[in-house]
């Protein structure tokens, strides 16, 4: 049984968690963290982390960036592993969690879902592929209007595995109405859009001359990201130390 603590607890993907949790006969929330206790869990709150005194095998993170570092402070204190799902973190804040990496185990994943992880192995065969052909990049991604980051980590996420694949060479523009420039043939088009209740949607498109091919991803609920988030705590708190994401879930190792 893996003892999990739902950090983030309260909100929208927090209690899609403990939901998820409730059906698994291998996994429990033994306790959450939230600045709000306004909902009535099967598990105690904690509205501080330092006052957390229960017992868990790892941690799995749905937060904001900000909350981030008070975290993987507490984490490293007590030497939890941490699935790290919260998006939108800064430089500073990824240098924090690369360093507590060589004390804890992290998994750091801008999505947790089987589909948009399948997505980021196809994008590469497809840049290496096309853009030697002349194929211009760009990423378009919808979201919910509570999201607050932008662009998603998800499509941040293809653009660097894009990017990789072409040895680093591509530039990211997020915005065009600033400048009235044509647009470079070694740069990566990111675009947020920002409405209603859209769970997630990503848009990766190749145009070249008389042809585009396009490769997308429609999450239709969340449940998808709180799954793989439950398997990924699972594979997580067997180790001790060291940096993962979902690919290793997906190939356990």
């Amino acid at each position: 049984m893996t003892r999990i603590i739902m950090h983030g607890c309260n909100g929208k993907m927090g209690q899609v968690i403990s939901k998820i949790v409730e059906e698994d006969n291998d996994a429990s929330i033994v306790a959450g963290i939230d600045i709000s206790d306004h909902i009535d869990n099967p598990y105690p709150v904690f509205t501080d982390i330092n006052t957390l005194d229960v017992e868990g095998d790892v941690i799995i993170d749905f937060s904001t960036a900000k909350a981030v570092p008070s975290l993987i402070d507490y984490a490293k204190s007590r030497k939890i592993p941490v699935v790290l799902c919260t998006t939108g973190l800064n430089d500073e804040q990824i240098n924090l969690v690369n360093e507590a990496s060589k004390e804890i185990a992290i998994l750091l994943s801008a999505n947790m879902s089987l589909g948009v992880n399948l997505i980021l192995n196809l994008v590469k065969k497809a840049a290496q592929t096309l853009t030697s052909a002349n194929f211009d990049i760009e990423i378009i991604e919808k979201h919910h209007n509570q999201k607050i980051d932008a662009p998603s980590g998800t499509a941040l996420a293809i653009a660097d595995s894009i990017n990789a694949s072409l040895n680093n060479e591509y530039s990211y523009t997020y915005d065009r109405s600033k400048e009235r420039v044509k647009r470079d043939s070694k740069e990566i088009g990111i675009h947020a859009v920002r409405g209603g209740t859209i769970v997630g949607e990503h848009s990766i498109i190749f145009a070249g001359k008389d042809e585009i091919v396009e490769l997308n991803h429609s999450a239709l609920s969340k449940d998808i990201f709180a799954v793989g988030a439950v398997n990924a705590a699972k594979f997580l708190s067997q180790k001790s130390e060291g940096m993962y994401d979902m690919q290793n879930v997906i190939e356990g190792n």
